[in-house]
């Protein structure tokens, strides 16, 4: 027997929330909207997975978290070393001063209806450097 295949490609999305009903609540809305969702906990593990995972479209992560960096400098690192990866930043605390976010990210302050996050989302996977995903029939 052949392996099931998908035939529509659902974009993936690595989700890096330290909070872990705010990262539930997430995953729940992006999984509702047709996102594959990859979770981290802080930008050092999402780090590591976006090194493992060449599938992974877009970065949606938090700014305050544990660890050696916060999702702005998570967010400057992954344009730098994956510019076709969308990036979309949240944070309820603080917002992006000059030089803060890379360049086609887009800020969200939080609390966010779950439609704005998921519209912001697709709105920077359409804007990203090399191509833009575009739907499957």
């Amino acid at each position: 027997m052949k392996p099931h295949r998908r035939v529509v490609k659902h974009p993936v999305v690595l989700l890096v929330e330290d909070e872990p009903l705010v990262r539930l609540t997430q995953v729940d809305i992006l999984k509702e909207s047709d996102f594959w969702v990859v979770e981290a906990q802080d930008a050092d593990e999402a780090f590591e997975l976006l090194k493992s995972r060449p599938e992974i479209d877009a970065i949606l992560t938090d700014v305050d978290m544990p660890g050696s960096m916060d999702g702005f400098e998570f967010a400057r690192l992954v344009r730098q070393g994956w510019p076709e990866v969308a990036v979309l930043v949240i944070s309820g605390k603080t917002g992006p001063g000059p030089g803060d976010l890379p360049p086609n990210a887009t800020f969200l302050h939080k609390p966010i209806m779950p439609d704005d996050l998921v519209a912001a989302l697709q709105d920077v996977m359409a804007r990203r450097p090399q191509g833009s995903m575009t739907p499957e029939a």
